[in-house]
C-alpha cells in the first residue's frame, strides 16, 4: 500500500509540474478542442442549455474577416482567427496579393476587440478556387497558448507568436508548398513542454517542433505519407517517462517521441487516402474515425514499430468524415450527417444512433472546418458536407453547431436526450469553428461575428 500511494503521489506531482509550467488555469480552453485537445471542458461550472438573440446571449464581436478556425480562451481573453482582402465574397473575389491573416483578441466580459494583429500572405498562395479553398478560405487553423504566448499558423505565412498584448514575439516558416490537390492546409498547432509542434502537411510534408521562446526548429520528421492529412495531432500520457504525439494520416496511424521527433510505433488503420479529422485518446487508447468509408479504429498506445498485432484492440465501419468525436465515460460520441452516434470505446461496438432534431442545415452557405479544420464540400452538390465543427462537452451535456449555426444540446446519460436547439443570430451567417467553453461560457465563432453565450 505505501508502495502504491508513493507511486500515485509522484504521479500528481508530476501533474503539477506539468500544469504549473504551463501557466495556464483549469478552465482555460487553451487549443482546438480544449485544454487536452479531447473536446471536454475541465472546469465544473453550469453551462446554459438554452439560448437564442434574445435569451442568454451576453454579447456579440464583429471580425475582421471570414474564418473557419476554433475560438481559444486564456483568463479573460478570447484569440480568434480570421482573413480578409481576398476570398471572402465569391462573386468578387478580389486581388490575392491584397490577403491578409488576423489574429484577433477579444475580452471575455465584454466582447470589446483589445486588438488585431494582421499578417501579409506569402505568395504563391493557393487560388480561391476549385472545391477546396472556396469552402474553407484561409484562416482554417486553430491557434493555441501557453499561457505566456499565442501561437498561430497561417499555412505559407508561417508560424506566428505574439505575447498576451499583441507584440509578436517571432516567427518562423514551415515550408511553402501545397498538398496535390490545392486544398490548402489546416492542421492547427499544439503546445507541450517547451516546443510548439506545427504538422505543415501541404506545406512541407513535414511534422515541425519549434522553440515555444524563440521560433528556432528543433527537430522536423519529413514523410510523403503527411500529404492527405489536415487533422490536429494529439498528446497522450502513457507513464510517467512517456508522452506519445499522436496523429491519424492517410490509411495508418503514427506515434512520435515529442522530444525528438522520433517515430515509436505506427499501426495500419484504414484504406482511406485522405484523413480529415484528428485523432483522439482517452486512458491510454487512440482512436481514430476517418472518412468516406473508411471506417474506425482503437490501438493502445505505447507500443514499438508496427503494432498492428500486437495493439490494435478493435476496427469498425463507422466514419466521422470531418469533424473530430469526443469521448467521454467510455463513450465515443461523433456527429456526422445529420446523427449523432455512440460507440463502446471499449469494444467499438456502436450503442446507438439518433438523428438531429431540427436540423436545418443549409450546404449551400455553411464553410467548412473544424474536425480536421478547414475541411470542403463535397463538390457533389447538397448533402450534409458542410457541417465541419466538432461536438464538445461540458457540464454532463453534449454540444454541437452546424454549418448555418444551429446548436444541439443533449444530456448525457444512459441514453441521449435532445434538450435544446438553439441560435445566436436571426441573420444569414456560416458557421465552422468548433465551440469553446470557459468559466460556464460558450464562445461561438461565425464568418462575421463571435458569440458569447452565458447564463444572464
Amino acid at each position: 500500500m505505501m508502495i502504491l500511494r508513493r507511486r500515485i503521489l509522484r504521479l500528481a506531482v508530476y501533474a503539477m509540474t506539468i500544469g504549473c509550467a504551463s501557466g495556464l488555469a483549469a478552465e482555460d480552453w487553451s487549443r482546438f478542442r480544449g485544454p487536452n485537445g479531447d473536446g471536454t471542458a475541465r472546469d465544473s461550472q453550469p453551462v446554459p442549455s438554452q439560448w437564442s438573440p434574445q435569451e442568454n446571449l451576453k454579447w456579440k464581436a464583429e471580425l475582421p474577416g471570414a474564418g473557419v478556425s476554433s475560438p481559444i480562451v486564456v483568463g479573460d481573453r478570447v484569440f480568434v482567427t480570421c482573413y480578409s482582402g481576398y476570398g471572402v465574397d465569391r462573386n468578387q473575389v478580389g486581388n490575392i496579393e491584397d490577403l491578409k491573416r488576423h489574429l484577433v483578441c477579444v475580452d471575455s466580459q465584454s466582447g470589446r476587440i483589445l486588438w488585431d494583429k494582421s499578417v501579409a500572405a506569402v505568395m504563391p498562395e493557393d487560388p480561391y478556387a476549385g472545391i477546396g479553398v472556396t469552402a474553407h478560405g484561409y484562416a482554417s487553423h486553430t491557434p493555441v497558448s501557453d499561457g505566456e504566448r499565442v501561437y498561430a499558423f497561417f499555412g505559407k505565412s508561417g508560424v506566428h507568436a505574439f505575447d498576451m498584448d499583441g507584440n509578436e514575439m517571432w516567427q518562423a516558416s514551415v515550408g511553402t508548398g501545397s498538398d496535390p490537390w490545392q486544398w490548402g492546409s489546416a492542421s492547427s498547432p499544439i503546445v507541450h513542454d517547451g516546443l510548439v509542434f506545427v504538422t505543415a502537411a501541404a506545406e512541407s510534408q513535414a511534422l515541425v517542433a519549434l522553440d515555444a521562446k524563440t521560433g528556432q526548429e528543433v527537430w522536423r520528421e519529413s514523410a510523403e505519407g503527411f500529404d492527405g492529412m489536415w487533422g490536429t495531432p494529439t498528446l497522450i500520457q502513457v507513464s510517467q517517462s512517456r508522452t506519445e504525439l499522436v496523429m491519424s494520416v492517410p490509411f495508418e496511424i503514427w506515434s512520435f517521441a515529442p522530444k525528438t521527433g522520433k517515430l515509436l510505433w505506427y499501426c495500419e488503420a484504414s484504406e482511406s487516402e485522405q484523413a480529415h479529422s484528428s485523432a483522439v485518446a482517452s486512458d491510454g487508447v487512440v482512436y481514430a474515425f476517418t472518412g468516406r468509408g473508411g471506417g474506425s479504429i482503437a490501438v493502445r498506445a505505447g507500443g514499438s514499430q508496427d503494432v498492428a498485432k500486437s495493439h490494435r484492440l478493435w476496427t469498425g465501419s463507422e466514419s466521422d468524415r470531418f469533424g473530430t468525436p469526443v469521448v467521454y465515460q467510455g463513450k465515443i460520441y461523433l456527429v456526422a450527417g445529420g446523427i449523432v452516434t455512440v460507440i463502446d470505446g471499449t469494444t467499438g461496438k456502436k450503442l446507438s444512433q439518433t438523428r438531429l432534431e431540427n436540423d436545418r442545415s443549409s450546404a449551400a452557405t455553411a464553410p467548412s472546418t473544424s474536425g480536421r479544420e478547414g475541411g470542403r464540400q463535397s463538390g457533389r452538390g447538397g448533402g450534409r458536407s458542410s457541417d465541419y465543427a466538432s461536438p464538445v462537452i461540458a457540464d454532463g451535456k453534449l454540444y454541437f453547431v452546424n454549418g448555418s449555426g444551429q446548436t444541439f444540446v443533449w444530456q448525457l446519460g444512459d441514453e441521449l436526450e435532445q434538450l435544446s436547439v438553439n441560435r445566436v443570430t436571426d441573420e444569414s451567417e456560416s458557421f465552422g469553428g468548433t465551440p469553446a467553453v470557459s468559466q460556464g461560457r460558450i464562445f461561438l465563432r461565425s464568418d462575421k461575428h463571435l458569440y458569447c453565450v452565458a447564463a444572464e
